[in-house]
């Protein structure tokens, strides 16, 4: 089973993938889209979800794309899942079921195991999510690029 939804893993890729081929110029949605399969349209209300909460930037122009907004080190897998969790509505689903079970006993010990998948998320950086992607050969050398951010 996994805990985290498809968007905030897809989130949390799109931004290393940002991360690591952002230097010299911004990555575009489209060639970010092509990396990972996607439609590009899929993927571009995801992006501006990761720009409203400060976690990319976009840059516009013929040259445009998105590059990050703060450094590797200052962003975490935790913070980007949140982003995309924010975005997602349970809409589709009906509506949320109402009881004493639910909501006395089920629901605070969801809530208390989100919090510690969170914290856990909280701990690992884009800084370190980089480093592996590039030791496990995830990313082509020449493709890696030096981050010059103090």
């Amino acid at each position: 089973m996994m805990l985290l939804s498809r968007r905030s893993q897809l989130a949390i890729a799109a931004v290393v993938d940002i991360a690591l081929h952002a230097r010299p110029s911004p990555v575009a949605a489209k060639l970010l889209a092509a990396r990972h399969d996607l439609p590009p349209r899929h993927l571009e209300t995801l992006l501006q979800a990761l720009v409203r909460v400060g976690i990319l930037k976009g840059v516009r122009g013929p040259r445009g794309g998105y590059e990050l907004a703060r450094e590797r080190r200052r962003i975490t897998a935790g913070d980007i899942a949140r982003a995309a969790m924010q975005e997602t509505g349970d809409d589709g689903l009906g509506p949320a079921p109402r009881s004493i079970l639910v909501e006395e006993v089920i629901g605070p010990e969801v809530a208390r195991a989100s919090r510690a998948f969170l914290s856990v998320l909280d701990g690992v950086t884009i800084e370190e999510l980089c480093h592996r992607a590039q030791a496990s050969g995830g990313v082509p050398a020449t493709e890696a690029r030096a981050d010059f951010t103090i």
